[in-house]
Protein backbone atom coordinates (compact mmCIF):
# COMPACT_ATOMS: atom_id res chain seq x y z
CA UNK A 1 0.00 0.00 0.00
CA UNK A 2 1.89 3.58 -1.01
CA UNK A 3 1.18 6.60 0.99
CA UNK A 4 -1.73 7.89 -0.77
CA UNK A 5 -3.23 4.77 0.82
CA UNK A 6 -1.71 4.86 3.97
CA UNK A 7 -3.04 8.79 4.33
CA UNK A 8 -6.45 7.41 5.14
CA UNK A 9 -5.61 4.74 6.99
CA UNK A 10 -8.28 4.67 10.37
CA UNK A 11 -4.59 4.54 12.51
CA UNK A 12 -3.25 7.83 10.87
CA UNK A 13 -6.16 10.46 11.58
CA UNK A 14 -3.59 12.53 13.82
CA UNK A 15 -1.21 12.54 10.26
CA UNK A 16 -4.04 13.89 8.30
CA UNK A 17 -5.05 16.40 10.83
CA UNK A 18 -1.12 17.67 11.06
CA UNK A 19 -0.91 18.45 7.49
CA UNK A 20 -4.34 19.59 7.73
CA UNK A 21 -3.58 22.31 10.45
CA UNK A 22 0.16 22.55 8.08
CA UNK A 23 -1.74 23.53 5.07
CA UNK A 24 -4.57 26.16 7.08
CA UNK A 25 -1.12 27.73 8.23
CA UNK A 26 0.14 28.20 4.62
CA UNK A 27 -2.61 29.81 3.71
CA UNK A 28 -2.88 32.36 6.39
CA UNK A 29 0.30 33.35 5.65
CA UNK A 30 1.00 32.65 2.32
CA UNK A 31 -1.37 33.33 -0.01
CA UNK A 32 -2.30 36.67 -1.02
CA UNK A 33 -6.12 37.44 0.36
CA UNK A 34 -8.84 39.98 -0.98
CA UNK A 35 -9.82 40.81 2.68
CA UNK A 36 -6.70 41.73 5.37
CA UNK A 37 -6.22 38.59 8.09
CA UNK A 38 -8.26 39.78 10.91
CA UNK A 39 -7.68 38.78 14.54
CA UNK A 40 -10.70 37.09 14.84
CA UNK A 41 -10.07 35.53 11.66
CA UNK A 42 -6.84 34.31 12.99
CA UNK A 43 -8.99 33.36 16.61
CA UNK A 44 -11.21 31.08 14.65
CA UNK A 45 -8.41 29.22 12.74
CA UNK A 46 -6.25 28.99 15.52
CA UNK A 47 -9.41 27.26 17.30
CA UNK A 48 -10.38 25.41 14.39
CA UNK A 49 -6.43 23.88 14.35
CA UNK A 50 -6.51 23.47 17.74
CA UNK A 51 -10.24 21.24 17.67
CA UNK A 52 -8.70 19.49 15.15
CA UNK A 53 -5.96 18.31 16.85
CA UNK A 54 -7.38 17.41 20.24
CA UNK A 55 -10.34 15.85 18.59
CA UNK A 56 -8.40 13.68 15.80
CA UNK A 57 -10.21 10.17 17.66
CA UNK A 58 -13.62 11.87 17.71
CA UNK A 59 -14.93 12.70 14.87
CA UNK A 60 -18.67 13.49 15.46
CA UNK A 61 -17.44 16.10 18.75
CA UNK A 62 -14.77 17.53 15.39
CA UNK A 63 -17.85 17.95 13.05
CA UNK A 64 -19.68 19.73 15.80
CA UNK A 65 -17.49 21.87 16.53
CA UNK A 66 -15.89 22.92 13.30
CA UNK A 67 -19.57 23.13 12.20
CA UNK A 68 -20.37 25.61 15.05
CA UNK A 69 -17.13 27.59 14.56
CA UNK A 70 -17.85 27.97 10.42
CA UNK A 71 -20.99 29.46 11.78
CA UNK A 72 -19.38 32.23 13.86
CA UNK A 73 -17.15 32.67 10.88
CA UNK A 74 -20.19 33.27 8.30
CA UNK A 75 -21.61 35.73 10.52
CA UNK A 76 -18.03 37.35 11.35
CA UNK A 77 -15.63 37.35 8.84
CA UNK A 78 -15.15 38.18 5.45
CA UNK A 79 -13.47 35.43 4.19
CA UNK A 80 -14.65 32.03 6.03
CA UNK A 81 -12.22 29.43 4.34
CA UNK A 82 -10.39 27.82 6.82
CA UNK A 83 -13.13 27.08 8.87
CA UNK A 84 -15.47 25.98 5.85
CA UNK A 85 -12.15 23.57 4.91
CA UNK A 86 -12.35 22.21 8.42
CA UNK A 87 -16.17 21.78 8.88
CA UNK A 88 -15.83 19.78 5.02
CA UNK A 89 -12.79 17.56 6.71
CA UNK A 90 -14.47 16.72 9.45
CA UNK A 91 -17.54 15.32 7.84
CA UNK A 92 -14.88 13.46 5.41
CA UNK A 93 -13.50 12.13 8.47
CA UNK A 94 -16.84 10.78 9.51
CA UNK A 95 -18.21 9.41 6.59
CA UNK A 96 -14.78 7.19 6.61
CA UNK A 97 -15.04 6.00 9.90
CA UNK A 98 -18.95 6.34 11.34
CA UNK A 99 -20.46 2.80 12.36
CA UNK A 100 -23.88 3.29 10.66
CA UNK A 101 -24.71 5.43 7.62
CA UNK A 102 -27.40 7.67 9.86
CA UNK A 103 -24.51 9.63 11.56
CA UNK A 104 -22.89 10.51 7.96
CA UNK A 105 -26.50 11.61 6.96
CA UNK A 106 -27.30 13.32 10.43
CA UNK A 107 -23.80 15.37 10.15
CA UNK A 108 -24.42 16.05 6.39
CA UNK A 109 -27.48 17.41 7.33
CA UNK A 110 -26.07 19.93 10.20
CA UNK A 111 -23.32 21.25 7.77
CA UNK A 112 -26.69 21.85 5.25
CA UNK A 113 -28.42 23.75 7.64
CA UNK A 114 -25.68 25.92 8.87
CA UNK A 115 -25.00 26.91 5.19
CA UNK A 116 -28.70 27.52 4.13
CA UNK A 117 -29.32 29.75 7.23
CA UNK A 118 -26.34 32.02 6.17
CA UNK A 119 -28.40 32.05 2.28
CA UNK A 120 -31.10 33.36 3.94
CA UNK A 121 -32.33 36.59 1.80
CA UNK A 122 -29.88 35.87 -0.92
CA UNK A 123 -30.68 36.92 -4.30
CA UNK A 124 -31.43 34.29 -6.72
CA UNK A 125 -28.13 34.03 -8.39
CA UNK A 126 -26.28 34.45 -4.88
CA UNK A 127 -28.26 31.33 -3.86
CA UNK A 128 -27.26 29.55 -7.08
CA UNK A 129 -23.84 30.02 -6.39
CA UNK A 130 -24.53 28.89 -2.87
CA UNK A 131 -25.90 25.71 -3.99
CA UNK A 132 -22.84 24.59 -6.19
CA UNK A 133 -20.77 25.71 -2.97
CA UNK A 134 -22.82 23.51 -0.54
CA UNK A 135 -22.28 20.55 -3.07
CA UNK A 136 -18.40 21.41 -3.14
CA UNK A 137 -18.53 21.63 0.57
CA UNK A 138 -21.04 18.53 1.74
CA UNK A 139 -21.43 16.59 -1.58
CA UNK A 140 -17.77 15.79 -2.08
CA UNK A 141 -16.24 15.09 1.31
CA UNK A 142 -19.35 12.74 1.56
CA UNK A 143 -18.74 10.88 -1.82
CA UNK A 144 -14.72 10.79 -1.41
CA UNK A 145 -15.69 8.92 2.57
CA UNK A 146 -17.80 6.55 0.63
CA UNK A 147 -15.45 5.35 -1.51
CA UNK A 148 -12.73 4.86 0.88
CA UNK A 149 -14.89 3.40 2.98
CA UNK A 150 -16.36 0.82 0.30
CA UNK A 151 -12.82 0.36 -0.73
CA UNK A 152 -11.73 -0.70 2.88
CA UNK A 153 -14.77 -3.28 3.41
CA UNK A 154 -13.58 -4.66 0.00
CA UNK A 155 -9.91 -4.62 1.00
CA UNK A 156 -11.32 -6.39 4.76
CA UNK A 157 -13.48 -8.23 2.74
CA UNK A 158 -10.78 -9.81 0.26
CA UNK A 159 -8.46 -10.50 3.32
CA UNK A 160 -11.20 -12.35 5.38
CA UNK A 161 -12.09 -14.39 2.14
CA UNK A 162 -8.25 -15.24 1.90
CA UNK A 163 -8.15 -16.19 5.29
CA UNK A 164 -11.19 -18.57 4.82
CA UNK A 165 -9.60 -20.00 1.64
CA UNK A 166 -6.41 -21.08 3.83
CA UNK A 167 -8.36 -22.52 6.22
CA UNK A 168 -10.56 -24.89 3.79
CA UNK A 169 -7.25 -25.25 1.88
CA UNK A 170 -5.61 -26.18 5.51
CA UNK A 171 -8.76 -28.61 6.21
CA UNK A 172 -8.56 -30.01 2.87
CA UNK A 173 -5.22 -31.19 3.44
CA UNK A 174 -5.62 -32.55 6.45
CA UNK A 175 -8.00 -34.67 5.05
CA UNK A 176 -6.29 -35.32 2.15
CA UNK A 177 -3.42 -36.49 4.84
CA UNK A 178 -5.97 -38.38 6.67
CA UNK A 179 -6.90 -40.23 3.70
CA UNK A 180 -3.46 -40.95 2.69
CA UNK A 181 -2.86 -42.59 6.71
CA UNK A 182 -5.70 -44.42 6.03
CA UNK A 183 -4.31 -46.14 2.99
CA UNK A 184 -1.28 -46.59 4.13
CA UNK A 185 -2.54 -48.24 7.49
CA UNK A 186 -4.38 -50.80 5.15
CA UNK A 187 -1.25 -51.54 3.15
CA UNK A 188 0.61 -52.07 6.17
CA UNK A 189 -1.91 -54.40 7.70
CA UNK A 190 -2.97 -56.33 4.19
CA UNK A 191 0.19 -56.91 2.45
CA UNK A 192 3.51 -56.26 4.97
CA UNK A 193 1.82 -57.15 8.49
CA UNK A 194 0.74 -60.08 6.51
CA UNK A 195 4.09 -61.44 5.71
CA UNK A 196 5.68 -60.28 8.36
CA UNK A 197 3.44 -62.68 10.61
CA UNK A 198 4.08 -65.78 8.20
CA UNK A 199 7.58 -65.62 8.37
CA UNK A 200 7.50 -65.02 12.53
CA UNK A 201 5.00 -68.46 12.10
CA UNK A 202 7.31 -70.40 9.63
CA UNK A 203 10.49 -69.99 12.01
CA UNK A 204 8.74 -70.54 14.95
CA UNK A 205 7.10 -73.80 13.37
CA UNK A 206 10.79 -74.73 12.31
CA UNK A 207 12.27 -74.44 15.56
CA UNK A 208 9.86 -76.62 17.48
CA UNK A 209 10.17 -79.20 14.17
CA UNK A 210 13.96 -79.45 13.56
CA UNK A 211 15.13 -80.28 16.71
CA UNK A 212 18.25 -81.61 16.20
CA UNK A 213 20.31 -77.84 15.15
CA UNK A 214 23.22 -76.59 15.84
CA UNK A 215 23.64 -74.56 18.75
CA UNK A 216 24.53 -71.73 16.46
CA UNK A 217 21.38 -72.44 13.92
CA UNK A 218 18.78 -72.24 16.61
CA UNK A 219 20.54 -69.02 17.86
CA UNK A 220 19.89 -67.53 14.46
CA UNK A 221 16.28 -68.69 14.30
CA UNK A 222 15.84 -67.72 18.14
CA UNK A 223 17.03 -64.22 16.88
CA UNK A 224 15.37 -64.10 13.36
CA UNK A 225 11.76 -65.15 15.54
CA UNK A 226 12.39 -62.45 17.92
CA UNK A 227 13.06 -60.05 15.09
CA UNK A 228 10.27 -60.39 13.41
CA UNK A 229 7.77 -60.42 16.49
CA UNK A 230 9.05 -57.11 17.31
CA UNK A 231 8.78 -55.72 13.76
CA UNK A 232 5.02 -56.90 13.97
CA UNK A 233 4.39 -55.34 17.21
CA UNK A 234 5.67 -52.15 15.52
CA UNK A 235 3.82 -52.32 12.67
CA UNK A 236 0.81 -53.08 14.70
CA UNK A 237 1.58 -49.99 16.66
CA UNK A 238 2.16 -47.83 13.49
CA UNK A 239 -1.21 -48.75 11.72
CA UNK A 240 -3.02 -47.73 14.99
CA UNK A 241 -1.46 -44.55 14.84
CA UNK A 242 -2.41 -43.95 11.30
CA UNK A 243 -5.89 -44.63 12.05
CA UNK A 244 -5.97 -42.27 14.46
CA UNK A 245 -4.74 -38.66 13.72
CA UNK A 246 -5.03 -37.10 17.34
CA UNK A 247 -2.40 -39.31 18.66
CA UNK A 248 -0.04 -37.80 15.68
CA UNK A 249 1.60 -34.94 17.00
CA UNK A 250 3.01 -33.62 13.44
CA UNK A 251 5.04 -36.12 11.00
CA UNK A 252 7.66 -36.49 13.50
CA UNK A 253 5.91 -38.51 16.00
CA UNK A 254 4.01 -41.74 13.86
CA UNK A 255 5.32 -43.78 16.44
CA UNK A 256 6.26 -42.79 19.93
CA UNK A 257 8.23 -44.38 22.72
CA UNK A 258 7.56 -44.64 26.90
CA UNK A 259 10.60 -42.42 27.72
CA UNK A 260 11.51 -44.92 30.58
CA UNK A 261 12.01 -47.52 27.84
CA UNK A 262 14.36 -45.61 25.75
CA UNK A 263 17.73 -46.51 27.42
CA UNK A 264 16.62 -50.38 27.18
CA UNK A 265 15.57 -49.65 23.37
CA UNK A 266 19.21 -48.19 22.89
CA UNK A 267 20.42 -51.20 24.37
CA UNK A 268 18.92 -53.57 22.27
CA UNK A 269 19.91 -51.93 19.29
CA UNK A 270 23.39 -51.77 20.75
CA UNK A 271 23.50 -55.62 21.50
CA UNK A 272 22.18 -55.89 17.87
CA UNK A 273 25.20 -54.07 16.43
CA UNK A 274 27.53 -56.18 18.47
CA UNK A 275 25.98 -59.66 17.13
CA UNK A 276 26.67 -58.39 13.84
CA UNK A 277 30.59 -58.13 14.26
CA UNK A 278 30.37 -54.40 15.11
CA UNK A 279 32.37 -53.07 18.37
CA UNK A 280 29.88 -50.28 19.38
CA UNK A 281 31.31 -47.94 22.31
CA UNK A 282 27.89 -45.77 24.04
CA UNK A 283 28.20 -42.86 26.12
CA UNK A 284 24.54 -42.58 26.96
CA UNK A 285 23.50 -39.66 29.33
CA UNK A 286 21.21 -40.88 32.27
CA UNK A 287 19.09 -37.66 31.14
CA UNK A 288 17.55 -39.16 27.82
CA UNK A 289 14.91 -41.54 30.36
CA UNK A 290 13.28 -38.04 30.49
CA UNK A 291 13.02 -36.87 27.03
CA UNK A 292 9.71 -36.52 25.56
CA UNK A 293 8.56 -39.18 23.36
CA UNK A 294 8.95 -37.75 20.38
CA UNK A 295 12.66 -37.06 20.27
CA UNK A 296 12.75 -39.95 22.54
CA UNK A 297 11.84 -42.15 19.37
CA UNK A 298 13.87 -39.59 16.88
CA UNK A 299 17.04 -40.61 18.79
CA UNK A 300 16.09 -44.54 19.00
CA UNK A 301 15.48 -44.55 15.41
CA UNK A 302 18.59 -42.49 14.19
CA UNK A 303 20.72 -44.73 16.48
CA UNK A 304 19.92 -48.34 14.83
CA UNK A 305 20.03 -46.35 11.38
CA UNK A 306 23.35 -44.99 12.13
CA UNK A 307 24.20 -48.39 13.16
CA UNK A 308 22.89 -49.73 10.63
CA UNK A 309 24.90 -48.34 7.52
CA UNK A 310 28.05 -48.97 10.12
CA UNK A 311 27.82 -52.56 9.67
CA UNK A 312 26.59 -51.71 5.75
CA UNK A 313 29.63 -49.20 4.88
CA UNK A 314 32.13 -49.39 7.27
CA UNK A 315 32.18 -53.38 7.34
CA UNK A 316 31.19 -55.46 10.05
CA UNK A 317 34.14 -55.74 12.43
CA UNK A 318 34.54 -52.15 12.43
CA UNK A 319 34.55 -49.81 15.55
CA UNK A 320 31.83 -46.74 16.56
CA UNK A 321 31.16 -44.45 19.24
CA UNK A 322 27.90 -43.91 20.18
CA UNK A 323 27.34 -40.37 22.32
CA UNK A 324 24.00 -39.05 23.40
CA UNK A 325 23.96 -36.45 25.68
CA UNK A 326 21.06 -34.02 26.88
CA UNK A 327 22.36 -30.63 27.52
CA UNK A 328 20.13 -27.32 28.34
CA UNK A 329 17.40 -29.55 27.52
CA UNK A 330 18.55 -29.88 24.05
CA UNK A 331 19.70 -33.45 22.54
CA UNK A 332 23.52 -34.20 21.28
CA UNK A 333 23.74 -36.87 19.66
CA UNK A 334 26.81 -38.52 17.53
CA UNK A 335 27.90 -42.01 15.90
CA UNK A 336 31.48 -42.14 14.66
CA UNK A 337 32.98 -45.02 13.60
CA UNK A 338 36.62 -45.67 12.60
CA UNK A 339 36.48 -48.35 9.31
CA UNK A 340 38.86 -50.54 8.56
CA UNK A 341 36.03 -53.66 8.78
CA UNK A 342 35.54 -56.06 6.01
CA UNK A 343 32.29 -55.85 3.71
CA UNK A 344 29.83 -56.90 5.65
CA UNK A 345 28.21 -59.76 3.98
CA UNK A 346 24.81 -59.06 1.60
CA UNK A 347 24.68 -55.76 2.52
CA UNK A 348 23.13 -53.68 -0.20
CA UNK A 349 26.21 -51.35 -1.88
CA UNK A 350 24.31 -48.66 -2.51
CA UNK A 351 21.35 -46.87 -3.48
CA UNK A 352 19.79 -46.70 -0.02
CA UNK A 353 17.91 -43.26 1.92
CA UNK A 354 18.85 -43.67 5.42
CA UNK A 355 20.97 -40.90 5.82
CA UNK A 356 18.57 -38.53 3.62
CA UNK A 357 15.59 -39.98 6.05
CA UNK A 358 17.28 -39.23 9.37
CA UNK A 359 17.95 -35.48 7.89
CA UNK A 360 13.89 -35.37 7.27
CA UNK A 361 13.35 -36.59 10.64
CA UNK A 362 15.96 -34.05 12.03
CA UNK A 363 14.78 -31.44 10.24
CA UNK A 364 11.33 -32.00 11.19
CA UNK A 365 11.91 -31.56 14.77
CA UNK A 366 13.58 -28.44 14.35
CA UNK A 367 17.63 -29.75 14.17
CA UNK A 368 20.51 -29.98 11.27
CA UNK A 369 21.90 -33.75 10.41
CA UNK A 370 25.45 -33.55 9.63
CA UNK A 371 27.12 -36.50 8.39
CA UNK A 372 30.55 -36.65 6.57
CA UNK A 373 33.89 -38.31 6.57
CA UNK A 374 36.39 -37.80 9.19
CA UNK A 375 40.44 -38.54 9.24
CA UNK A 376 39.09 -42.19 10.74
CA UNK A 377 36.43 -42.58 9.23
CA UNK A 378 32.63 -41.69 8.84
CA UNK A 379 30.63 -39.18 11.22
CA UNK A 380 27.00 -38.23 11.92
CA UNK A 381 25.62 -36.26 14.37
CA UNK A 382 22.95 -33.94 15.26
CA UNK A 383 21.00 -31.68 18.28
CA UNK A 384 17.65 -31.62 18.64
CA UNK A 385 16.44 -28.54 19.93
CA UNK A 386 14.04 -28.18 23.28
CA UNK A 387 10.25 -28.39 22.03
CA UNK A 388 8.56 -25.44 21.50
CA UNK A 389 5.81 -26.33 24.00
CA UNK A 390 5.43 -29.38 26.62
CA UNK A 391 3.64 -32.36 24.62
CA UNK A 392 -0.21 -31.89 24.93
CA UNK A 393 -0.77 -35.26 26.68
CA UNK A 394 1.07 -38.12 27.02
CA UNK A 395 1.54 -41.45 24.51
CA UNK A 396 -1.25 -44.05 25.34
CA UNK A 397 0.51 -47.39 26.73
CA UNK A 398 -0.38 -49.43 24.11
CA UNK A 399 1.30 -47.61 21.96
CA UNK A 400 4.79 -47.38 23.57
CA UNK A 401 7.40 -50.13 22.99
CA UNK A 402 8.27 -52.44 25.81
CA UNK A 403 11.10 -51.97 27.99
CA UNK A 404 12.59 -55.60 27.76
CA UNK A 405 11.59 -56.23 23.94
CA UNK A 406 14.23 -55.82 21.23
CA UNK A 407 13.36 -53.38 18.60
CA UNK A 408 13.40 -53.56 15.46
CA UNK A 409 15.96 -52.65 12.81
CA UNK A 410 15.07 -49.65 10.39
CA UNK A 411 13.50 -50.72 6.58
Amino acid sequence: MGWPGRLFDMRDTLVRMVLLDLSGLGFLLLVPHRHTTSTTQWILAVVAFAVALAAHRRPVVNLVIQTALLAVALGLVEDFTINQVGASWALLEVTMRAHRPRVIWLSSALLVVVNLIDSIGDTLSQLGSGVVGLALEVGVPVLLGLVIRTNRQLSRQAVERAVAEQRQHASETRAARADERAAIARELHDVVAHHVASMVLRVGVARHVLTDLDPRVGAVFDDVHGTGTAALAELRRLVAVLRDPDGVRGDAALTAIDPSALPAAIGASIDRARQAGVTVEADLDPAIGSLDAVRGMAVLRLTQEALTNVAKHAGTSAFAHLVVTVRDDAVHWEVADKGHGGASVGAPTGGGHGITGMRERVEVLGGRLEAGPTPTGWRVRTVLPAPAEPPARSVPRDRTAPAGSPAPEPA
